[in-house]
């Protein structure tokens, strides 16, 4: 349900495999999802996250067929259904110090929009479509859509989305923001893993502490952005990456990360 692959360059890659329900997930897509993420923390080896979809799409939200019959309080079940088995992914996606991409291979509805919003890059391929579906079903996001869309799209933008459910086309999406590449189907995984090599091969302490600094300024005014950086600039100045960009540079030649 879940393909999980380290590569030697140090990219991970995330495969939802459930194309015949266009990768809806169930709790154990949602439970290996999230300890593959908590894995790749983890591991030094892994520079770069990739998530994409197996078949024709990305991911359709989650697989209502198996979150069994809702008896007594369902605003209770459906709660403590979010806390423990969809939340997880989503606190193990803000736990990830490292590069997170997603490669759109198909149609991201609903939650498995949401899914995609996480990523800190996403590119698309052509046939991706997205949809904030929830409207239809008569229900609310669920897995932080109503924080990340707005974010990248702007308010009213975002409430059209929501309200309407209405579908966006893969160039629509690049359009709003939503994703920054589109790809042509067929070479949408040679171009993202293009990127994912280029940050892996790159000075590793940097990229980390940069996608830190990005999303903590979010949370803080400018003149506390500027403080926040104060350590992290002492961190990356004394890392063995810098030393050797030093030296590349005074000898005219291509620095040589080694991701330290």
């Amino acid at each position: 349900m879940l393909r999980f692959e380290k590569s030697a360059s140090g990219i991970a890659t995330l495969t939802l495999d459930n194309p015949a329900k266009l990768n809806a997930f169930d709790n154990v897509m949602l439970a290996n999802w999230a300890t593959a993420l908590q894995e790749c923390q983890a591991d030094d080896a892994v520079a770069v996250v990739i998530v994409t979809g197996a078949g024709r799409a990305f991911c359709s939200g989650g697989d209502l067929g198996t979150m069994g019959d809702v008896d007594g309080n369902a605003a209770l079940y459906i709660g403590d259904y979010l806390r423990n088995h969809v939340h997880p992914v989503a606190r193990a996606v803000d736990a990830l110090q490292k590069p997170y991409l997603a490669a759109v291979n198909g149609p991201a509805t609903g939650a498995g929009m949401d899914m995609a919003l996480m990523a800190d890059i996403r590119y698309a391929a052509r046939r991706a479509r997205f949809a904030e579906s929830y409207i239809k079903v008569g229900l609310i996001p669920g897995d932080g859509g109503a924080f990340l869309l707005p974010r990248l799209v702007g308010l009213t933008k975002a409430l059209e989305l929501l309200w309407t459910g209405d579908f966006v086309s893969a160039e629509e999406a690049e359009r709003l923001g939503i994703v920054s590449k589109v790809c042509d189907d067929d070479a949408l995984m040679d171009e993202i893993t293009a990127l994912a090599e280029r940050l892996a091969a790159g000075p590793r302490v940097a990229i980390r502490l940069m996608k830190q600094a990005v999303y903590r300024s979010l949370r803080l005014d400018f003149l506390s952005s500027l403080d926040a950086v104060t350590g992290p600039m002492g961190v990356a100045f004394n890392t063995e990456d810098h030393r050797e960009a030093v030296r590349a540079f005074g000898e005219k030649r291509t620095p040589n990360f080694q991701g330290r």
